[in-house]
């Protein structure tokens, strides 16, 4: 993992992002708010120590695409225990036919992954303008790990936020992978990347 400030001004609370494979930041460049962000990527290992964040007073994990999966591997593996945890467009099965992507689909992506192939699932995301830059060999070893790693434990989430137009996990997946927490499900009429342009952080936590 890595991770680096999106925002640090010393506010009483945080709002922990485990960001999707590959995008970066892109996703969450319209959202706006005052809290202190701390975005966590790349997934090929889990292991990298985040600062302490002992000194918040309310700690939210955002896990987004295959983030989602990968926040819980490392909350098992760690032990943390945030206050809220969120979920948006992913699920707990990153290569799965019937709850997340087909695992043959994840290894194709990764074994045949260009900059015009990633250009091309930018799009089918809906990242709007230009692709994020990519290395496409470390690109490559953290799909194949997220795929190896497999299902994470189960987890209870907050909210969880399906959009109704994802083409990368497929909407049908989602609802499937997350029936069993069906109460605290919410659809967004949108693609892959739901966010939206002058929304707010606080929209996605509620």
């Amino acid at each position: 993992m890595r991770h680096h400030w999106l925002s640090h001004t010393g506010t009483s609370d945080l709002i922990l992002v485990f960001g999707g494979w590959a995008l970066g930041v892109a996703p969450f460049q319209g959202l706006s708010g005052s809290d202190d962000i701390l975005f966590v990527e790349d997934y090929t290992k889990l292991d990298d120590p985040l600062p302490d964040l002992a000194g918040y007073d309310h700690v939210t994990l955002l896990a987004y695409s295959f983030g989602v999966a990968s926040a819980a591997h490392w909350l098992a593996q760690s032990g943390a225990e945030p206050d809220k945890l969120v979920a948006v467009a992913g699920t707990l099965y990153p290569a799965d036919s019937s709850l997340g992507i087909a695992p043959e689909t994840v290894r194709a992506t990764a074994d045949g992954l260009t900059d015009v192939s990633f250009a091309r699932f930018c799009r089918r995301a809906g990242v709007t303008g230009q692709a994020p830059a990519i290395n496409l060999t470390a690109a490559q070893a953290e799909l194949h790990a997220i795929a190896d790693r497999g299902a994470a434990p189960d987890r209870q989430f907050d909210r969880i936020w399906i959009p109704d137009r994802d083409r990368i996990i497929p909407t049908d997946a989602q609802i499937a992978a997350w029936q069993g927490q069906g109460d605290v499900v919410r659809h967004t009429d949108g693609p892959h990347v739901p966010f939206g342009a002058g929304q707010n952080w606080a929209e996605w936590l509620i």
